[in-house]
């Protein structure tokens, strides 16, 4: 038996329960990995929330983790007991111990603490494919980053002044917007205090960006639309305020034949391939020095509920994660 955090139903944080579980021996291809930290992350509370939909009740929740291997099942050759690892898989993170495939597994360079790896596979990754894959930001480039003080946020800045892009940030309070300077932006708009839109067209002498960054969703998704050259991208990747509502594609047009994509992490890793090489160009960016992943707050695994009413009050900057 382990003690997991499971949903019996969909809805607040309330939802989360610390109970014991059991696990079965690792089957063909997979890897029993004893968990020493946890990334807690928005797509965690919208499974919680039943905006997505989990595969059964009840559930474990979380897709993210980091630490040792126990036992490997049947065919699986790359990794060894007593292995250091780092994974982004299907439901199961919030254990003291979890089942994953070996093919969702990468090995955690020394280093890498336990911690940073857990809070940077989920988001870390998603900001590799973003900058690398989705758009391929070049020096020159100008790129509008929304929740810039964010987990996800803090390392797209950070990332993308390195790659020589000049970094937009928004951010809702002083303190964010210090953080996100501090981390890469070149200048960060404190969105409740000033008109986005209006602040990038001064910003960049009404030249606009190349692409925006949302992981923010419905409050931000159709003023970004007038942040963006003709033919800029406009990259939708998560929904903090909501899901982004159905619009008229016209708007595209009348706006300069603008480009909008929704990628997903799952999209990008589904090659075994691309995922090592997304995360050994992550974690060099990290042990070079270009990115730094700040851990700033930590949780019991016990207190989950807590760290979900935490994020989602928007109370959180940089990462945060769950401690077995």
């Amino acid at each position: 038996m382990v003690k997991a955090i499971r949903a019996h139903k969909t809805g607040g944080p309330d939802v989360l329960q610390f109970e014991d579980i059991t696990l079965p021996q690792p089957g063909p291809g997979e890897i029993l990995l004893r968990n020493r930290a946890i990334g807690l992350n928005f797509i965690d509370t919208y499974f919680r929330s039943g905006l997505y939909p989990a595969p059964q009740l009840p559930f474990v929740l979380g897709n993210e983790s980091a630490g040792d291997v126990l036992a490997v099942g049947p065919n699986v050759t790359e990794f060894k007991p007593g292995d250091r690892v780092a994974v982004v898989s299907a439901l199961g993170a919030y254990a003291e111990e979890r089942i994953v495939p070996a093919a969702s597994v990468v090995a955690l360079p020394q280093a890498i603490s336990y911690e940073a790896a857990a809070s940077m596979m989920l988001k870390g990754l998603t900001a590799e494919y973003l900058l690398h894959r989705t758009y391929k930001v070049k020096p020159g480039d100008t790129i509008l980053v929304h929740a810039a003080a964010g987990a996800t946020g803090l390392i797209l800045c950070q990332w993308g002044k390195a790659l020589g892009a000049t970094v937009i940030g928004t951010a809702g309070s002083k303190e964010k917007v210090a953080l996100a300077r501090a981390h890469g932006a070149d200048q960060v708009i404190n969105y409740r205090e000033e008109d986005f839109v209006a602040r990038v067209k001064e910003i960049t002498g009404g030249r606009l960006c190349d692409v925006v960054y949302d992981g923010v969703g419905k409050d931000t998704f159709m003023k970004s639309l007038d942040t963006l050259k003709p033919l800029g991208l406009m990259v939708s990747f998560g929904n903090a305020s909501g899901a982004v509502e159905a619009f008229n594609l016209g708007i595209l047009s009348t706006k300069g034949s603008l480009y909008v994509t929704r990628p997903t992490l799952n999209t990008h890793t589904a090659k075994r391939e691309t995922m090592v090489a997304m995360a050994k160009n992550l974690f060099e960016a990290v042990t070079s020095g270009k990115v730094k992943v700040p851990v700033n707050a930590t949780f019991p695994l016990k207190d989950a509920a807590d760290a979900h009413r935490l994020l989602e009050s928007r109370g959180t900057t940089g990462s945060t994660v769950l401690i077995p």
